[in-house]
Order: C-alpha cells, then sequence, then structure tokens
C-alpha cells in the first residue's frame, strides 16, 4: 500500500443541487469543489427530471465533474430530493418500491465509471444507501479503492432496528475510515461495532466569506427567523407555540418561516389557531444565495429542533453556523449534536427541546437585551469562522483522503 498526497476521487451523494437556484442543500458540492483544490474529484448523484446527466459544477481549479444515473421509469424518479429519502418514504410507503432500483442503478454507475477512472477512493455520503453501495462494490470486485464514509446524522438515528443495525454494522465494518458531522455522533458509531480508530469527526462546511456574512449593516435588524424543512424532528410547532406567548408582550413581533415540507399544513392550522396569522410568515423554501439577506434583517434565529418519534435528530446544525455567519445571534435547542455549533451562554443561548415556554424565555432575554444578542452575534461569527468555513473543513477532508492508503481489496 501507499500514501498519495494527490487522489482521483469518486464522491457518492444523494443530495445535490440539481440547477442554478436550487433549494437543495449544497454542502456536498462544496465540500467537492474544496477537494477539487488538491484532488481530482467527480461526483455521481441520482438523476431527477430536468437536470443533466452530465454536467461541470463550478469552473477553474476546483471544477467539479457531476455524473446522474437513472433509476426507473423517467417520470417517476423521485426518491431522491426535496427532503431526501426518509422523508420520502415516510410520506408515501410506496416509494420504498423504487430502493432496490436506485442501489442496483447506483451500484452499476460505480462499477462503470472505476472502469473508466480507476478512482483511489470513493467517499460516500450516508452510510446508507451511499456507504451501502461502496461496500458492496468493495465486497464483489476484487479490485476496488477504499472507501470513507460520512455520516450526517439520519442515516446514523433514524434507521432503527434489528435488520438496518445489522446493515450498518457490516457497511461500517467495511469502511476504510468513517467520518460524522459531530462529537455526538461518534458514540453510536461505536455500539453499532465501528473500530474508533477509524472514526474522526469532521463538520460540513459554511462559505463565511463571500456568502454568509453580516453584511454592510445598513439593514435594520427585526424579529425572528426559522430556516429549514418543515419536519418533525426541526420542532417548528413549538416555535408557533413560544410565539403565542411572545406576542402577549411584544404583539408586533414577527417571525419569518423559511422552508417546505409534510407538517406545513399542520403549522399553518396550528398558527391560525392561536390567532398568529399576522405575526408569522410563511415564505417556503429559498436558494442559499436568498438566505442570507434574510439572516441580516433577523435580530434572533431560532433553531427548535428535536428528536422526532423514529428517532431522527440533528447531525449538526449547520443553519445555525449560517446565522452567525450573518452576525445574527441564535436560539437553539440543547441537543448533544447542536452543542458543537452553539456555545450555551457564548455563542447563543440553548432551551429546553420540544418546550416552548423555556424557548420563549430564551428568545425574550435576547430581544430584552441589545447588548447581550449583540455580544453572542459577534462570539459566534468568530466561531464559526474558526470552525466552520469551507476552508478549513475542506483542509481537513483533503488531509484525509491524502493520507488514505491506495490499497486493493480483495476477496477472501
Amino acid at each position: 500500500m501507499s500514501v498519495n498526497a494527490t487522489k482521483n476521487v469518486l464522491v457518492l451523494t444523494s443530495t445535490l443541487p440539481r440547477w442554478a437556484g436550487d433549494a437543495e442543500p449544497g454542502f456536498v458540492a462544496y465540500l467537492s469543489r474544496e477537494l477539487a483544490r488538491s484532488h481530482a474529484v467527480k461526483v455521481l448523484a441520482p438523476y431527477y427530471p430536468g437536470t443533466l446527466r452530465h454536467e461541470t459544477l463550478f469552473h477553474g481549479n476546483d471544477s467539479v465533474e457531476v455524473f446522474r444515473f437513472r433509476y426507473f421509469i423517467p417520470g417517476l424518479q423521485s426518491l431522491a430530493y426535496d427532503g431526501g429519502i426518509l422523508a420520502k418514504i415516510r410520506h408515501n410507503p410506496l416509494n420504498l418500491i423504487l430502493v432496490p432500483f436506485f442501489i442496483a442503478a447506483q451500484l452499476y454507475s460505480v462499477a462503470k465509471l472505476q472502469r473508466q477512472f480507476n478512482f483511489d477512493v470513493i467517499h460516500a455520503h450516508w452510510i446508507i444507501p451511499q456507504g451501502l453501495v461502496a461496500c458492496i462494490y468493495r465486497t464483489l470486485w476484487r479490485h476496488s479503492p477504499p472507501v470513507i464514509i460520512t455520516s450526517h446524522g439520519g442515516d446514523l438515528y433514524a434507521l432503527r432496528g434489528m435488520f438496518l443495525n445489522r446493515v450498518k454494522r457490516w457497511i461500517l465494518s467495511r469502511a476504510t475510515s468513517v467520518t460524522v458531522v459531530s462529537q455526538a455522533m461518534r458514540p453510536h458509531c461505536i455500539d453499532l461495532g465501528c473500530d474508533e480508530a477509524k472514526i474522526s469527526v469532521r463538520p460540513m462546511g459554511v462559505d463565511l466569506e463571500k456568502t454568509f456574512t453580516p453584511g454592510d449593516g445598513t439593514i435594520v435588524r427585526r424579529g425572528l427567523i426559522f430556516v429549514g424543512r418543515l419536519v418533525e424532528k426541526k420542532g417548528v410547532e413549538y416555535l408557533v407555540q413560544a410565539m403565542s406567548r411572545l406576542v402577549e408582550t411584544s404583539p408586533d413581533l414577527m417571525l419569518v418561516i423559511i422552508g417546505s415540507g409534510p407538517d406545513q399544513p399542520k403549522l399553518l392550522n396550528l398558527t391560525h389557531e392561536l390567532h398568529l396569522d399576522n405575526n408569522i410568515e410563511f415564505v417556503g423554501s429559498l436558494s442559499n444565495t436568498e438566505l442570507p439577506d434574510r439572516f441580516r434583517a433577523a435580530q434572533i434565529a431560532i433553531m427548535p429542533s428535536v428528536i422526532a418519534e423514529s428517532g431522527d435528530q440533528e447531525g449538526l446544525g449547520l443553519v445555525a453556523v449560517e446565522a452567525m455567519g450573518c452576525g445574527c445571534a441564535v436560539v437553539a435547542s440543547d441537543l448533544p449534536a447542536v452543542r458543537d455549533a452553539v456555545l450555551d451562554g457564548e455563542t447563543g443561548l440553548m432551551a429546553i427541546p420540544g418546550d416552548a415556554t423555556s424557548l420563549a424565555e430564551k428568545i425574550s432575554t435576547l430581544l430584552a437585551n441589545d447588548d447581550l444578542r449583540r455580544r453572542l452575534a459577534a462570539n459566534g461569527r468568530d466561531y464559526a469562522l474558526q470552525k466552520f468555513d469551507w476552508k478549513v473543513v475542506g483542509k481537513g477532508y483533503a488531509e484525509l483522503l491524502s493520507n488514505t492508503p491506495i490499497e486493493l481489496q480483495r476477496r477472501e
């Protein structure tokens, strides 16, 4: 085996912006761009009606070539995107029918691209399905590259049960190395039998130099903002309930909710029942380019996350980092993974998860104390720059790839 500084890397993902201005999370694309500064990177992602089968993201020394695989009848390839695979299956269990086709098509595409480009490393985002595909390939083909798996949270927390735990245990045992995006996730991997020595904590990043910045300070900050999918684990219902308490003393307080999802009808009904129609605005999904101005216009960003009934929960909470990057103070739920992004009393305030009264109290504290709010916002941006800027995050992942031995996997 040998260690090479520059690697030929295949990135596997089920989440990637589909077109310019897409609201789909872009962290895999941005990490791939950072890796492309020192490695040759190609990305394999699922096709979606209207996307290009082959394209180049970014241009110059950090360009990333993207391939998209078809996995079903063209008009019915809807398993990925718009909230993710898990959300799609929960919303419509019939989507389970697409899963084996998705896995088989991705596996075939990996084999095809490997023959064409001879990758040194496969970097799979999410244990299931990408990690599963990479490890099946590593098991079936004699000459296959090492596999790095990055877990983002939902794949580790929500996919539970005896069978799925056995699948995850097998995948983690076959991976060359495993990264998790927060400290809280590490023990869960160990509980699944993953070797501690091959687990490292490496978060995703945020563009804090050009995109998520405080701006020129001319915008007057008012009210509250929430950004995220309208799903159970985001805890938005507790934020709506907290608003009903806050407006008793601040009748003109406004909350802007940015995002969409299956819980939106329920949240709209709750807003109407609590007579908050004039205090809460549902904006829908916005692209990353539109979010910074929204954060810059708000006094406080709220992240009221909870642990969902399925076990799903935040893997890190980059929305808090985006808000801090824009100079916005943060109130978040005190969940283990969120503590990596928000330090209670230093970069933000923490509320009891699922407790609307606690959430309202923390928000009230910041609304009543401008000095504290500004201090937390300034500390938050400094902390985010040190830990979550893409240059810092990308350098860590690039070094991991550089130090991954090129070894041939041999069937036993």
